[in-house]
C-alpha cells in the first residue's frame, strides 16, 4: 500500500511520541518504586548484565569478613556468595574500609555491602536494607540448669562482663547485681563461668553462641539488647532489595543460618 511522504512523516512523529511516552512512563516508575507502572532499577540490570554482585567488606572483621591464605573467608563471605547464587549471580569482593562501605554504594563501586553491617535507618537516602539476617546484641550467658531467665534473675548473682565493652554499660544499669569488670574480653568471664566463679556473663551474641559450641553446659538465657545485622543495597535499587531478601528466606528455610553459626561463630 502506498503512503505519502507526509503521511509516512506523521507516523514516524507519532512513534517518536509513543517511545519517548513509554520511557518516561519507565523513569517515573523507576523513580516512584514502580506505583503505577513497571520501574527500572539499574543496579539491578547492571548486575544481571555483568554476571556478577560487586560486594564490599571490610577485612578483618573476624568472624564474618576475614583474609586466610590470600583469601577471603567468613560468616558474611560465605552469605554473600550463597545469595548471589541465589540471584544467578557470582560475588565479586570489593575490600574497602568499613567509613567508606556506604560510598562505595554511592559511587557505584559496589552494589551490595556484607560486612557486619548494623542496621542504620539514618543512612536511608544512602542505602537500603535487607531484612535481618543476624543480631549481634548483648545476650545473657548462664550455665545450664541455673534458675536466672533475665536480668530479673540477676539480684544478688555474681556477672562478668569485659571492662569498657558495651556489656559493661548495660550491666552497670542493672540494679542489685554484683558486678565484676576486671575481664579484658568475654572470653575470660566465660572461662569463670564455666569454673563457677561466676553465675552468669554478659556479653555479644557472636562471643555467645560460640562459646555455647565450644564449651557443653552453657546457655543463653535471654536477649538483653539488640543489634541486628542487614545486607545492605544503593537506594535507588529496590529490586536488587527485593531479589536479596527472596533469597534470604529461601536459605533461611534450608537452614543456611544453622550452618553458618557452626562453621564460624566457634
Amino acid at each position: 500500500m502506498w503512503v505519502s511522504k507526509r503521511h509516512r512523516n506523521a507516523i514516524g512523529d507519532a512513534l517518536a511520541i509513543g517511545v519517548l511516552l513509554a520511557y518516561l512512563w519507565l523513569a517515573w516508575g523507576a523513580e516512584a518504586g514502580g506505583g503505577a507502572g513497571p520501574a527500572l532499577d539499574q543496579v539491578w540490570a547492571a548486575a544481571l548484565a555483568r554476571g556478577s554482585l560487586r560486594v564490599a567488606v571490610d577485612v578483618g572483621i573476624r568472624p564474618f569478613v576475614d583474609q586466610r591464605d590470600g583469601e577471603l573467608v567468613g560468616y558474611d563471605v560465605d552469605l554473600a556468595r550463597a545469595v548471589a547464587g541465589r540471584l544467578g549471580l557470582r560475588a565479586e569482593f570489593v575490600p574497602i574500609g568499613f567509613d567508606a562501605l556506604y560510598n562505595a554504594l554511592v559511587s557505584g563501586q559496589a552494589d551490595m555491602i556484607a560486612s557486619a553491617l548494623p542496621y542504620a535507618p539514618e543512612e536511608g537516602e544512602r542505602a537500603r536494607f535487607s531484612s535481618f539476617y543476624f543480631d549481634a546484641g548483648q545476650v545473657l550467658l548462664t550455665a545450664e540448669g541455673a534458675h536466672i531467665a533475665g536480668a530479673a534473675d540477676l539480684v544478688g548473682q555474681r556477672v562478668g562482663v569485659a571492662l569498657g565493652s558495651d556489656a559493661d554499660a548495660l550491666a552497670r544499669r542493672l540494679v542489685g547485681i554484683d558486678l565484676r569488670s576486671t575481664y579484658d574480653e568475654p572470653g575470660q568471664a566465660i572461662a569463670d563461668l564455666r569454673a563457677g566463679r561466676l553465675d552468669a556473663v554478659i556479653c555479644d551474641n557472636v562471643s555467645a553462641l560460640a562459646a555455647v559450641q565450644l564449651a557443653p553446659g552453657l546457655r543463653i538465657a535471654a536477649a538483653l539488647s539488640s543489634q541486628p545485622y542487614a545486607l545492605a543495597v544503593p537506594a535507588s535499587a529496590f529490586q536488587l532489595q527485593a531479589e536479596v531478601n527472596r533469597a534470604l528466606d529461601t536459605l533461611r528455610a534450608e537452614g543456611l543460618f544453622e550452618e553458618l553459626n557452626r562453621r564460624w561463630l566457634r
